[in-house]
């Protein structure tokens, strides 16, 4: 979870999706970084690549926002 993700060389397309994940749904070594926390949210590429996992909702779209993308909800 502390790994760090260059923004800069995504190619054009700039949308992003942010969805809800729930820890157990992680993978083992992520889940023991995160602790108990029961839902936290992803920032996906349009590949559906993870680019971040943050600890809420507003923090994803402000991530987008500060790294010139798009961010839009998925449910």
């Amino acid at each position: 979870m502390d790994t760090k993700y260059d923004f800069g060389k995504m190619h054009q397309d700039r949308v992003v999706y942010v969805r809800p994940v729930t820890g157990k749904d992680l993978p083992l070594d992520v889940r023991a970084q995160v602790g108990r926390r029961a839902t936290l949210y992803a920032v996906h590429n349009s590949a559906g690549e993870r680019l971040a996992l943050v600890e809420d909702r507003n923090m994803a779209f402000s991530l987008a926002r500060q790294n010139d993308l798009a961010p839009v909800a998925v449910h």
